[in-house]
């Protein structure tokens, strides 16, 4: 029977696998694997002699990572794209099997966890994204896993840590655990191995190296919206509850600096119970939160640590375990969007995976191996559980709207953000507008009287009011569109060239 289940469990594995290779299959092709598009890209670019950070893709996606890891890739353009997309989804599915593989190994679970431990980590939002981009962080994440729990031969650990770190930088963090719990040899092949790759980079592109390790690698804007929901790191939490950029560097390092301490610190205290696989996924969610760039496909971590705490003992850890896989599974933004008006509940929705992560490095596995009396946890508990429902039911200030966005006049055309129609129209008011309901999101689009200089949105009490542009449509007319998370809160203010305020909006019904 239990055979049976493996074999069972295995099959729905091969079966989602194929679902979701065919399921990115379907999509335009100028959207299929994008990123590995663009590793493909730079690395033909490279081929011919170009600058390699000036490569920039059709979709507008530049090559973020340093220059070793474009040697890396140069040999995949001896295969025609198309061959090395079904490589890679291939590849890509068989990294999962080898991570649900090892964290059994660290476990020492049977055959039917590894097939749950490989099925659940397929469906996930993390690995789906991994799939759908192309993307190279699920192996990044097999390196520094199977390196730091020691399934390599001694003589060659930290070396996988330190290639890793050369393709991405974030692994790094695993030299401090090497350090902190005494693995000095590691470390130190982690750093030779990291700098050994950085060298050849250097040999073989020398322009190209200086000019990463002298200023690109800083210029994480070139990697896109860091406010963006998508971005789940600490530091894009802290852009969209609408923190000043002059305040943000030092409350990010204060921040990250504290929930590093506290990841090391309980990684440390693992590693000596021989817990080396809860050790290291400690890590690897540590490198989640302190990234100033964590996009979905990053997070395959939190979803290891999510099974983690599943396998635990305790009903509390399985719970937690349960909630967090669920939320790395599902977006919650989307899916109970309907349910509240609050902003505040919004913002913690669509920021549950940082909420998570940032919880995991501060309580490791639920004090697993740290030895407290049971009602110690009570009172924390009971007070964070009390801020989450005074966040979840608080209006956040208007520069905390993690969705707002006013639309400039390149997006004029664009039907789907300038959709208003003078049919029923309020004729006398400053303003007319319509508002349409999206699942995450709500529009509003409109146009202005003569009289009407500016407009002014808040999302919510407090905090700065947001600028609307006036546009000047084919038509003539002065539109303006934006979104925003919510509108029970809102207030949109007309302005006179004087800045008076003429007229002033509170209610808004979406198909008005």
């Amino acid at each position: 029977m239990s055979q049976r289940r493996v074999a069972g469990l295995w099959s729905v594995f091969g079966i989602a696998a194929v679902v979701s290779a065919v399921l990115v299959w379907l999509r335009p092709a100028g959207q299929r694997l994008s990123d590995l598009h663009i590793y493909y890209g730079a690395a033909e670019a490279v081929r011919e002699g170009r600058p390699l950070y000036d490569y920039v893709a059709e979709n507008g996606g530049p090559f973020t990572y340093p220059p070793f890891a474009v040697l890396l890739f140069r040999p995949l353009t001896l295969l025609p794209e198309t061959a090395l997309q079904v490589a890679w989804l291939a590849l890509t599915c068989a990294a999962v099997v080898a991570l649900a593989v090892a964290v059994g190994r660290g476990l020492s679970a049977s055959r039917l966890a590894v097939a749950a431990i490989a099925c659940g980590l397929l469906v996930s939002a993390p690995v789906q994204s991994n799939l759908r981009f192309g993307q190279v962080s699920i192996f990044i994440v097999l390196l520094a896993l199977v390196d730091a729990m020691g399934l390599v031969p001694r003589r060659y650990r930290g070396v996988l840590v330190g290639l890793a770190a050369a393709i991405k930088l974030t692994p790094l963090l695993f030299v401090v655990y090497f350090l902190v719990t005494g693995r000095w040899k590691d470390a130190a092949r982690a750093l030779g191995a990291f700098a050994a790759a950085a060298a050849l980079g250097a040999l073989v592109l020398p322009g190209d190296s200086l000019r990463y390790w002298t200023g690109t690698m800083l210029q994480t804007s070139r990697i896109g919206d860091l406010a963006s929901l998508g971005n789940q790191s600490v530091q894009g939490m802290l852009m969209r509850a609408g923190l000043s950029a002059a305040a943000l560097p030092l409350v990010w390092a204060v921040l990250i600096a504290a929930v590093c301490a506290a990841a090391l610190w309980r990684a440390r205290t693992l590693d000596a119970h021989g817990e080396r696989v809860r050790a290291a996924v400690l890590v690897g969610c540590a490198t989640v939160a302190a990234s100033p760039v964590s996009w979905t496909h990053h997070q395959v971590w939190t979803v290891l640590a999510a099974m983690l705490l599943v396998a635990a003992e305790g009903a509390w850890r399985r719970a937690a375990g349960a909630v967090l896989l669920v939320v790395m599974t599902l977006s919650l933004g989307v899916v109970l969007r309907g349910l509240s008006p609050y902003t505040g509940w919004q913002f913690l929705l669509e920021n549950a995976r940082s909420l998570g992560v940032v919880a995991v490095c501060l309580a490791g596995f639920g004090g697993a191996v740290v030895t407290v009396r049971r009602r110690a946890w009570t009172r924390p508990a009971v007070a964070v559980a009390a801020g989450l429902v005074v966040l979840a039911l608080t209006p956040l200030p208007a520069g905390a709207d993690p969705t707002f966005k006013a639309y400039t006049a390149a997006d004029l055309a664009n039907p789907r953000y300038f959709y208003y129609t003078p049919a029923g129209a309020r004729l006398g008011l400053p303003v007319d507008f319509q508002v349409r309901r999206e699942k995450t999101k709500t529009r509003v689009n409109g146009v202005v009287a003569d009289g009407v200089a500016a407009l002014r949105w808040s999302s919510a009490p407090g905090g700065a009011a947001r600028t609307v542009p006036l546009l000047t449509s084919a038509a003539g007319a002065r539109a303006f569109s934006f979104r925003s998370a919510s509108l029970a809160h809102g207030r949109l203010d007309a302005l006179a060239p004087d800045g008076t305020v003429v007229a002033t909006f509170t209610s808004f019904t979406p198909g008005a």
